[in-house]
């Protein structure tokens, strides 16, 4: 006798199945089984990564879903009452089946969602063909009515469901679970009806972890999701009973007496035969003009933009590749995908949004350049098509990725959803897992271990470490595993947990775009109940695999940054910029890169490329494609000889003649993917094509084809008379450089990038840096740096004012200055800055506090926003601070006056009044320089107007090095320093001998560096160690990670200036 397991939890029951896939199907060989169904809570989400691995183990998959039923109707959502439900479980047959469980998760998700998602019986009655129907665990509606005992209404529940799924299509559901006299009670209940209405018995275990010692960890991972008191004897928990994967034997063993319940699993896994068809695209379809195909529509939009590019007379060569791609892109039937990308970029380009020029590889692609998807010409830059579209690559799409402005990328899709139809575009879903990590913390918290312990042990673990490598590779984490046995348990219970998914959100870029409403192929959700977007149930690798076109819509706040900086301009010169057309050979911007300038330049700011661009003075657009290929793990080792032979301090030798054309512009260096492919073509006599596969074995280090590539390689070289030594020692040369080489498409894309935003920041500081300071204006340390830049580069950051200020960060015309926004201030919310600059936009300046409390009609000025405007100095020039926080009340009450007076349908106080009626302001003691620089400290993040330590310059000058000239990179260890400055940030953490140790951030007027500070350190003065106190500190250089600290010896106030 045969038994398939049909009530299987994976860890796609978020946060309470245990199984992931992998696992779930190992373990069903492991017991002999041949076939098993999925049936996740309300979802189908591993249904394509289930269907794929079972079949490459030889394991029939049968697909199917635990939902939820409203009580009485889905759309009811009454508290008390709906928050209640029943399950039912639902297999696939067929096709139909698919479909119609599909439908029925969909509007469970987006229409029936209350606590959970829900359908009701009349939905199941319209979608039930090609389903089969059980009755469900004790949640189910036939249980809970036997268990409620009204008899009478189960079996006409269950003759209403067999009427459902039709005879043979509905089956009543027996689990033994010997520990639970509701499971006794519901069984007898069950089989009473069987008998009865001649409903069949199946046997099944609902499964939700695989072995019987598991059911700790599932327990833990309940725990984790419930939030629960492990100790709460009311709890929701399994453990009561066993709720494995049991074996063939042990399931036939509870049940026979009831072998029919057994034999109908294999019945039943006989009639579901559903399965997926993997790999063939389903483009949409691309509307084109009458009589004509997409491919000859596709030609003619080519040969528009090859007039506008290259002029009407292009050269041969031009011709050439356009004839290639065209042909491969017939041969591929890929024609609508470059239809449907150009036509939302060209959209996007038309509605002014900043497209960025290019990702990825489809800057080799000479077409796409022609519709406009990129602004990278492949021919100029020598870029290959087949690094992007290889004829030989199968039937998958190549990835067109596309960058938009992060701002306006929603746009994009809007219009895409309008085109294709809401109901076929959508963006999709993407799962949080449980990392090493959290994972430790997380089972601690749930066994109620000290959130101490725990910390302590999930700070062994590196970052992106799994804890079985962190087992092999961290001796004080193995260790602690084999001395402590909380520690050991602990670990062996987060392992189990580790890697389980916890949470569903919305993928950053992917979108779907479906060529049949997409609730007919794939379920629908929102990603939380709180976000009305809408996501597929599929994980963007099972989208593909459906065949479905994904696209990546990346939003890139540098993008923004352009957009904002081209806006900014365009008010005030009136200038209108096309940033695609600036010219490449800017000695403006150059200079700025050879100054090693580039804070806030894309891809090139961070302090070790500044150091490069210093050393390599670059001169060409050439050079900066290589800086983004070379400046990452790996690569960034040839850097240094990549300067050198750039400044002629170093030989460019080549083992061959052929490969000076090919290495010439990185000067012997292969750098790029492309230059391999090349040196492949020109020298071992291989295709493009065949390249194109020699760079994939090299960089996936897949050995067999490794081999068998190498041979192919010498082979062709020896072909082209290149003698074998040669060859062999070409290939060894190669080797390592290949398996990190860059995509020379991508990196000139970005270099492109980093080229405008170099160029707007050469030529067009002020209204570049205001661009970057409001993209950047929630990132308090971050505007530290940006204005100190400001500061290098002659602008002045002025701070906000109540008639000068806008929301943002913002130009002050001709006078190289930068206005804080209001938006900056801390506790002043974005509905009262819109009403202050909305006012004084329609109505002109305020000339006075009064003027301005009785024009701002606004709820939102309460007395917080109006304190923290007052701090903040937006008022300085109409009174003095102090004096204003001194009547705050009265200023309040004035305003709330006013409001009464207008909202009664009279004028103001002072409407329409040719003078001004003054609030007699009570005296005060106007603020001290320190206490107005705290304020700004502490609602702007940092001192705008001045700094704590103007005035301590003489002072600090004799005793102290300032901090910027401390050496970066590595240095001798042990120097000793003398610094002094003002504390701006404290960080405590507690030694694990239970002592206190600090990270504090000290800052002069030049830089600022991290002083760390051991407790014998803290014990001798712990008073010192305030945020915005003025100290000098004596310590020793340390730079073990390439930044530069300070380990403090001495420390000492300094109070007088």
């Amino acid at each position: 006798m045969k038994f398939t397991h049909l009530h299987v939890h994976s860890h796609y029951s978020l946060l309470d199945g245990l199984p992931k896939i992998d696992e779930l199907l190992d373990y069903v060989k492991e017991l002999g089984m041949d076939a098993v169904a999925l049936t996740d809570h309300g979802n189908i989400y591993g249904a394509v990564e289930f269907y794929k691995k079972a079949v490459e183990r030889g394991i029939k998959p049968i697909f199917g879903a635990e939902l939820y039923m409203a009580l009485e109707k889905m759309f009811d959502k009454r508290p008390n009452i709906d928050d209640k439900r029943y399950h039912l479980l639902l297999l696939v047959k067929n096709d139909e089946g698919y479909k119609n469980l599909v439908k029925l998760i969909t509007r469970a998700q987006l229409e029936g969602f209350y606590y959970k998602p829900r359908i009701d019986e009349e939905l199941l009655a319209q979608h039930s063909k090609g389903l089969i129907g059980f009755s469900g665990c004790l949640s189910g509606k036939i249980p809970k009515l036997i268990l409620a005992k009204k008899m009478d209404e189960a079996e006409k529940t269950a003759w209403k469901y067999q009427e459902i799924f039709g005879k043979d299509n509905f089956y009543l559901e027996i689990q033994y679970h010997p520990n639970s006299s509701e499971q006794k009670t519901a069984n007898k209940g069950l089989i009473s009806i069987s008998k009865k209405l001649d409903i069949p018995l199946v046997a099944t275990n609902d499964v939700h972890y695989l072995k019987s010692e598991d059911a700790e960890a599932q327990d833990i991972l309940m725990l984790i999701n419930t939030g629960s008191d492990p100790n709460d004897p009311e709890r929701l928990t399994l453990k009561a009973d066993d709720f494995s994967m049991r074996s063939k034997e042990k399931m036939i063993e509870d049940f026979k007496d009831l072998p029919e319940a057994i034999e109908n699993t294999q019945k039943i896994a006989d009639l579901c035969n559903f399965q997926f068809e993997l790999g063939k695209i389903k483009l949409p379809q691309f509307a084109v003009p009458s009589g004509e195909t997409p491919e000859e529509y596709l030609e003619k939009l080519c040969q528009k933009g090859l007039e506008a590019k290259f002029g009407e007379k292009p050269n041969k060569e031009t011709l050439d590749r356009l004839k290639y791609e065209l042909s491969v892109i017939k041969q591929t039937g890929f024609a609508s995908y470059f239809l449907i990308v150009q036509d939302f970029v060209n959209w996007a380009k038309s509605n002014r949004i900043v497209v960025g020029p290019g990702r990825g590889s489809v800057g080799g692609s000479l077409v796409a350049y022609l519709l406009n998807i990129t602004n990278v010409d492949p021919l100029k830059y020598n870029l290959l098509f087949e690094r992007f579209l290889n004829p030989g690559r199968g039937a998958s799409l190549p990835d067109i990725d596309l960058d938009f402005t992060d701002r306006r990328r929603d746009e994009v899709i809007h219009y895409v959803a309008q085109k294709y139809g809401k109901d076929r575009v959508a963006q999709i879903i993407t799962f949080g897992t449980m990392a090493a990590r959290a994972v430790v913390r997380d089972v601690g918290r749930a066994m109620e271990y000290a959130y101490a312990y725990c910390d302590r042990v999930a700070k062994m673990i590196p970052f992106g470490m799994t804890l079985d490598e962190t087992m092999k590779r961290v001796t004080e984490f193995r260790s602690l595993y084999e001395s402590d046995q909380q520690a050991r348990k602990l670990i062996d219970a987060a392992k189990k947990l580790e890697g389980v998914a916890r949470h569903a959100s919305t993928h950053a870029c992917g979108v779907v775009i479906s060529d049949t409403p997409l609730d007919e192929v794939v379920p629908l959700q929102h990603p939380t109940q709180d976000d009305q977007a809408i996501v597929t149930q599929y994980e963007m690798h099972s989208i593909e695999d459906l065949g479905l076109l994904k696209m990546d819509f990346l939003g890139l706040k540098n993008l923004t940054i352009i957009e904002d900086t081209l806006s900014r301009i365009y008010a005030i010169y009136g200038t209108n910029i096309n940033i695609e057309d600036i010219p490449s050979d800017d000695k403006r911007v150059y200079r700025l890169l050879q100054k090693g300038e580039t804070v806030g330049v894309f891809q090139l700011e961070s302090g070790g490329m500044q150091r490069y661009l210093k050393q390599l003075k670059p001169t060409e657009f050439e050079d900066i494609i290589a800086m983004v290929a070379l400046y990452r793990p790996g690569p960034i080792q040839l850097i240094p000889d990549y300067i050198a032979r750039k400044n002629k301090k170093q030989r460019v030798e080549y083992f061959h003649p052929k490969l000076k054309p090919i290495l010439e512009k990185t000067y012997g260096i292969p750098v790029y993917q492309e230059q391999i492919m090349q040196i492949a073509k020109d020298m071992a006599g291989f295709t493009l094509a065949e390249a194109d596969v020699l760079r994939k074995a090299i960089g996936k280090k897949i050995r067999k084809l490794l081999m068998s590539q190498k041979e192919k390689f010498i082979k062709g070289m020896k072909k082209n008379e290149i003698r074998e030594d040669i060859a062999q020692q070409i290939w060894y040369w190669i080797e390592p450089f290949a398996s990190y080489s860059f995509n020379r498409s991508h990196a000139t894309a970005y270099a492109m990038i980093a080229y405008q935003t170099a160029y707007l920041k050469a030529h067009y500081t002020a209204e570049f840096m205001s661009s970057l300071l409001t993209s950047e204006r929630n990132d308090v340390e971050r505007i530290a740096i940006l204005i100190e830049e400001c500061k290098k580069m002659g602008l002045v950051v002025l701070p906000p004012d109540i008639n000068e200020s806008f929301t943002f960060f913002s130009v002050v015309p001709e006078k190289n200055q930068i206005r804080f926004g209001l938006s900056a201030i801390k506790n002043v919310g974005s509905n009262i800055v819109e009403v202050i600059v909305n006012e004084r936009k329609a109505k002109g300046p305020y000339d006075s506090i009064e003027n301005f409390i009785s024009r701002i009609n606004s709820r939102d000025l309460n007395k917080k926003s109006l304190e923290s405007l007052i701090r903040a100095g937006v008022f300085d020039k109409m009174a003095e601070r102090n004096q204003l926080l001194s009547n705050l009340e009265k200023l309040l009450e004035y305003s709330r006056e006013n409001q009464k007076t207008k909202t009664n349908g009279q004028e103001g106080l002072f409407d329409g009044m040719g003078f001004n009626n003054k609030i007699n302001l009570t005296a005060a003691t106007p603020a001290s320089e320190k206490e107005r620089l705290t304020w700004e400290k502490e609602l702007l993040g940092l001192f705008v107007s001045s700094h704590p330590l103007n005035g301590f310059e003489k002072v600090l000058a004799k005793k102290v090095i300032s901090i910027s000239k401390i050496p970066n990179g590595n240095f001798k260890r042990n120097i000793k320093v003398k610094i002094g400055g003002i504390i701006s940030n404290i960080k405590k953490i507690i030694t694990r001998t239970g002592q206190p140790m600090l990270f504090i951030n000290v800052e002069d007027l030049s830089s600022k560096i991290e002083v760390i500070v051991f407790p014998g350190v803290i014990e001798k003065n712990p008073a010192i160690f305030q945020e915005n106190k003025i100290v000098m500190v004596s310590g020793r250089l340390d730079s073990r990670d390439g930044v530069p600290k300070i380990i403090c010896e001495e420390i000492e106030e300094i109070v007088e200036s």
